[in-house]
Parts: C-alpha cells; structure tokens; sequence
C-alpha cells in the first residue's frame, strides 16, 4: 500500500487494510536505528520479492492451463538492482557497481536446454540482440548488443571480457566488472562518502566491504586502461563529441542532488553529523549549492 492511500473513501477503511496487510506481511520500516530495523527491512524487500514471485508463477500455471507453456517464451529480467547496505546505501539504487547494474535475467524458450547457470558477463543490449537471432531475425549492425544465442542452444558460457556500467542519476560514476574484480570511478560523488577510486573483490565480497585500490595498483591501471579502451570505442562511434557523464556534471552534477547541498548539510548538523557537512561542504561548495 502507498503511504497516502488515496484510493480509499475514509481513513477507517484504509486503516483496517492497512492492519491487514501488516499482519500478513512484514513492512519496511521508515527509519533504520538498530539491526532489529535492518532486519525488518530485509524482510519487507523479501516480501516485495516474495509477491513477484508469486505472481509470475500465476501467469506460468495460466499459461501451462491453456496449453501453450511449452510454446512460450519466457524472458524475465528487470531495470536494476538495489543497495541494500551496500557502500552505506539503503534501499536505492545510487551507484554504478554489482549491486545496482545487476540484473536478473531468467530465460525459457522452445528447444533451449533449460536448468543451467550462465555465469558470463552479458549487458541488456545483448538480450535484444539474442533474441533476435533466436527469432531468425538481423541484428542490425549499428547495435552495441552482441548475440549469445550460440551458447544458449549449446548449453555453453559465452560472454564479454568485461563489462562497464554508469550511474548519473544519484552519483556520477563508472564501473568495470572483469574476473572477480569490481573497479568504481567516482567523477561526482552524491553528496556520499565515496572515493573517487574504489576496487573489491566480488567473489569474496559480494557485499563490497573491503576495498583493495591501495592495496593492489596493478589491479587498479588494469582497470583503467579497461575503462579507457571502452570509452574511446563508444566515442567514436557517438554522434556527440562530449561523453553524456560530463554533460551531466557540467549542467550540476548528479539530477536528484542537485540544489541538495545546503539543505542536506543543514539536516547534518541538526543530526549531530556536522563533521559530514564540513566535509561535503569542502568537496563541493565551489561549484554546487
């Protein structure tokens, strides 16, 4: 339910919903200030997952009711994924890293082996691509989308060597996703405690706790010659000469902070967070307000 509930005639009515639903299910709490919030979080983004679930599996037992499930194709996928502590991020999606650019993707189609994993790095442009050639039809040749269809009828892993992904509407960032590493660039930081460069280890930690950029440079160049390579190659084939990021950050940075700076750091001091203030302030106060 939306908090304002305006599709109900009275309050009683909504009220009693309300207590309904709460009953049945756990609800995300609107303040975290203790583990006990945390949890109750992540069982309310459980629930949100829980009831997808749920109704994906209403539309396969419809489908398999008319007798058509094993004709169907059947692609499930999303637009991003969400922190949830990740980076001290909470139930948003403000960062370009594994966390916010992965995404679910969950195919069934006639004649595909089924019951398999694919572990290879894929961008969404690809998914178009493939299931193009998989309908027989051309791909055309000024997509970036390269097809896996190959894989997905051998039962084989056919991916990129690496992937980079962008964030510019919380922070102005990119990653490059390769092996087990994760690289983050921060241009523009959010108003958040990020360093410009960051880099962890997803294998082993998948929640992005212990960055590794001091500690491994060579891990970090590779990286960005990686990231250099991908952004000359898209350059030249953009109808613009200015990388779409540095618009952005030109026009105030980041659209959903812009304008934040001096409110967000009034709300710091009330909290009794002033030294955040004085450090955001001594980022960004020269050109943002």
């Amino acid at each position: 339910l939306q908090e304002h509930n305006q599709g109900y005639g009275s309050h009683s009515a909504r009220d009693v919903v309300k207590a309904a639903v709460s009953d049945r299910f756990p609800r995300i709490p609107r303040q975290l200030t203790s583990l006990d919030d945390y949890r109750k979080w992540i069982d309310g983004y459980d629930t949100g997952i829980r009831y997808a679930d749920m109704h994906c599996g209403m539309i396969l037992d419809e489908l398999k009711r008319q007798g058509v499930l094993e004709d169907t194709a059947i692609l499930i996928s999303a637009d991003h994924g969400e922190n949830q502590g990740e980076l001290n991020i909470y139930g948003d999606h403000h960062t370009a890293c594994s966390i916010t650019a992965r995404v679910p993707f969950i195919i069934r189609w006639p004649g595909l082996p089924a019951g398999r994993a694919d572990s290879g790095f894929h961008y969404q442009a690809d998914v178009a691509a493939t299931v193009l050639e998989l309908v027989g039809a051309e791909i055309p040749a000024i997509w970036d989308g390269e097809s896996f269809a190959r894989a997905l009828k051998e039962g084989s892993e056919e991916g990129r060597e690496f992937l980079v992904a962008s964030n510019c509407a919380w922070t102005c960032q990119r990653c490059v996703r390769w092996g087990d590493w994760l690289f983050m660039r921060t241009y523009h930081d959010g108003l958040k405690d990020l360093p410009p460069k960051m880099l962890f280890d997803v294998a082993d930690d998948p929640h992005l706790t212990r960055d590794f950029s001091a500690e491994r440079p060579e891990v970090v160049n590779e990286a960005l010659a990686k990231l250099e390579d991908w952004h000359t190659e898209m350059m030249s084939t953009s109808d613009s000469e200015v990388d779409p990021l540095w618009n952005v950050i030109r026009e105030g940075g980041p659209y959903h902070v812009r304008g934040s700076l001096n409110r967000y750091c009034e709300h710091l001091r009330k909290t009794g967070r002033g030294h955040h203030a004085d450090a955001l302030l001594a980022r960004h106060e020269h050109w943002m307000t």
